[in-house]
């Protein structure tokens, strides 16, 4: 009997031990992700915030507190964009934490006009805040690191969607966007600026120019190719977005006479040629006009009364005034000031 007590015991034991070492298992091993879910983790954040953020989101919390008491992780966690896939385990998240196994986010860059804009657009998809985006965007040293100049360093960016890690640092980011840019300047483009007359910075400043005049994809080679005239003629280029740039009044919907006398080297109405930086960011589409500029004989252009988006060509200043007092007409009637 003694020797089957003694079984029995023994039977227990090995049964109960297989049972924690199952249950051991789960907790470590097993899914502790029910839903696919995205986890931030900012650069500020303490570890109690970490964790706030991730337990709704895991099962088995004792374990993973347990887990991440062995791997040290509220001294060693890394900030950053995480997804939490279902199936995950507890072991899973806990070293992609440790790591800091990102997953990239997709990040927009387009549609501003100064570079404060562009660093609050930034600071909405990124870790880091506008006030360290600018301070990238605005040191002589950063700058020439890439070849440019604080004030030029604006049009080295090219609107598009690109991937980055969340915590990308704005010096990273500066560095990223040089090598984008190089690889936008194809050997075809290049050859294309040549034709133009233009370097790639006053490509770039044309083609913010036509990017504001119109949003007109078809048009924008027929505005450039205005421009381009002007400018192999000695013509002021006259655009009037280059006013409301220098006033910093993008609001402005009717160009009067006592707005052309602003004084500001952006205001292409009091000084010769193209301003020293662009007004905005143009659109790729912007960009390629400038660069397959259509060749005509036009040096105006005014809106249409239409309001379609359009605008009337004239190769003479007595049809250009015809098209403008008919543009000035319908403002007034219209009552925009």
């Amino acid at each position: 009997m003694r020797k089957k007590s003694l079984l029995y015991v023994v039977l227990t034991a090995v049964v109960l031990a297989a049972a924690a070492a199952g249950i051991g298992f789960v907790q470590f091993k097993g899914s502790a992700v029910d839903e696919e879910s995205e986890l931030y983790i900012s650069s500020k954040a303490s570890y109690g915030a970490l964790t706030d953020s991730l337990m709704p989101r895991i099962r088995h919390r004792a374990a993973f507190r347990h887990y991440a008491r062995r791997l040290n992780l509220e001294q060693t966690f890394k900030p950053g964009h995480y997804v939490l896939r279902r199936g995950m385990s507890v072991v899973e998240v806990a070293r992609m934490l440790k790591l800091g196994l990102q997953t990239p986010v997709r990040v927009t860059i387009n549609n501003v006009r100064i570079p404060a804009q562009l660093a609050q657009k930034l600071a909405r998809q990124l870790d880091a805040d506008s006030t360290a985006f600018m301070e990238a965007f605005t040191s002589k040293k950063l700058a020439a690191e890439v070849g440019f100049d604080s004030l030029t360093l604006f049009s080295m960016f090219i609107p598009d969607t690109y991937e980055f890690y969340w915590t990308v640092e704005p010096w990273e980011l500066v560095h990223r966007m040089k090598r984008e840019n190089d690889r936008f300047w194809t050997a075809e483009r290049d050859a294309k600026r040549r034709r133009s007359g233009l370097s790639r910075l006053e490509v770039m400043t044309l083609a913010s120019i036509v990017y504001e005049e119109t949003r007109k994809s078809d048009e924008m080679p027929r505005i450039a190719g205005v421009y381009i005239n002007r400018l192999r003629r000695g013509i002021p280029l006259q655009a009037d977005p280059t006013v409301k740039y220098a006033m910093q009044d993008f609001g402005l919907r009717r160009i009067l006479y006592r707005h052309l006398k602003y004084p500001s080297p952006y205001n292409t109405y009091i000084h010769k040629g193209l301003p020293p930086s662009p007004i905005c960011m143009p659109g790729k589409n912007a960009i390629d006009a400038v660069l397959d500029f259509e060749e005509h004989d036009y040096i105006f252009f005014c809106a249409r009364p239409t309001f379609d988006g359009y605008h009337n060509f004239a190769r003479t200043l007595r049809e250009h005034n015809a098209n403008a007092r008919a543009y000035s007409a319908e403002l007034n009637r219209r009552k925009i000031r």
